[in-house]
């Protein structure tokens, strides 16, 4: 059996370090043959067995025509992504630390449905069960072109409503079509920031840890704090937060120690 891996890589905020390091570690953790495809415009320094593609593009007028977040929801909607119309992928963003086996990751997903975290930030309140957090989702290729034609018919409408929550208006039109979102179990996926990292003021003196969760398949370095931000100590993503006033009350909390227990699994 072959399963169809994608990424995205757009600009030079990741480089291709990070997509070798991912297709590495998805083909490391599976006895499955993977097809791994990176979506791209500039495939310089990639692996030789990953699958260069076009990077996705959005068919409306700039400067929504750029927005990285809805190039990646909304463009990898694409009916026609990558030759593969038909055929069933599963997405993984690039700041993803794989830990443990994907077998029964690849073997999970039912149907023509949409498969994706239950975002951590939005477990409670009106929003619970609502919001997909797309670190790792997967879905059939030519089942959600809907979702790419109506932002590029409404891209304005679309970012006035959602702004940069990109996640948000994809959850939202997958739940417009099936009703619901299908969620991965929540024991296969963890945040380093909410899940790995000691609460407030111990960040300084404890070393962020993998969380004891049995079956953990993947922990996701969302927001300011990447892998190699992880690894080396530093916030360096958050340089803003030093601007104006927030110098006095973002800093001291957005601290981490060195993770050098990630390079055993990024490589």
């Amino acid at each position: 059996m072959k399963y169809n891996v994608i990424c995205i890589k757009w600009g030079d905020y990741y480089g291709p370090r990070d997509v070798n390091h991912l297709c590495r570690a998805v083909k490391r953790n599976t006895r499955y043959d993977i097809d791994f495809y990176c979506f791209t415009d500039n495939p310089e320094g990639l692996d030789k067995d990953i699958i260069v593609q076009p990077m996705t593009r959005l068919d409306c007028p700039p400067p929504e025509n750029t927005q990285y977040a809805y190039r990646k929801e909304a463009g990898l909607c694409d009916d026609n992504l990558g030759g593969l119309r038909g055929e069933r992928v599963f997405f993984f963003d690039l700041d993803s630390l794989i830990v443990g086996n994907l077998d029964e990751f690849f073997e999970y997903p039912q149907g023509d449905g949409v498969y994706i975290i239950n975002c951590w930030r939005h477990r409670g309140g009106r929003k619970k069960d609502r919001v997909g957090q797309a670190s790792c989702y997967s879905f059939v290729v030519g089942t959600l072109g809907y979702i790419k034609e109506y932002f590029e018919s409404h891209p304005k409408e679309v970012i006035a409503k959602y702004y940069t929550a990109s996640q948000e208006y994809f959850s939202d039109k997958v739940r417009e079509k099936w009703g619901t979102l299908n969620f991965w179990p929540d024991n296969w996926f963890k945040s380093f920031y909410d899940h790995c990292m000691p609460q407030a003021f111990l960040r300084w003196f404890v070393t962020p840890k993998l969380p004891d969760v049995a079956g953990l398949k993947m922990v996701a370095f969302h927001g300011h704090c990447g892998i190699e931000e992880a690894i080396e100590g530093v916030f360096t993503h958050d340089k803003n937060y030093f601007k104006g006033i927030r110098r006095f009350t973002k800093p001291w909390y957005k601290h981490v120690r060195p993770c050098p227990w990630i390079l055993d699994y990024w490589k």
